[in-house]
């Protein structure tokens, strides 16, 4: 497995929860938020988003920065580019097989 599909793995277990995406998304559309703020937002407790976003820091997607005592979450759209590219590759890759396949079919 390459690089770019060990980061894109990462991305797509960690986007695999519904959760995580919704954390993700409060965070993308605040710019930077804190738990407290995201626990606010959505109906989970605070210590469930703290997990969710270790999960998402994991994979790189959020970056966490100390202000005084609080952490503050700011997304990292890196890893979701190595992801989109990985699906186009893989998609490139299908599609010139169902061209063969085509191929193949119109001849017979």
């Amino acid at each position: 497995m390459t690089n770019r599909e060990e980061i894109a793995a990462g991305v797509f277990s960690a986007l695999s929860d519904a959760t995580r995406r919704d954390v993700l998304r409060c965070i993308a559309e605040r710019g930077v938020a804190t738990q407290t703020e995201i626990a606010s937002v959505l109906p989970v407790t605070r210590q469930a988003v703290s997990k969710h976003l270790a999960a998402l820091e994991d994979a790189g997607l959020v970056e966490a920065h100390r202000a005084g005592r609080e952490l503050r979450y700011e997304l990292r759209p890196g890893p979701l580019d190595h992801a989109v590219a990985w699906m186009s590759s893989v998609g490139s890759e299908w599609e010139q097989r169902l061209a063969r396949l085509r191929k193949h079919v119109a001849k017979d």
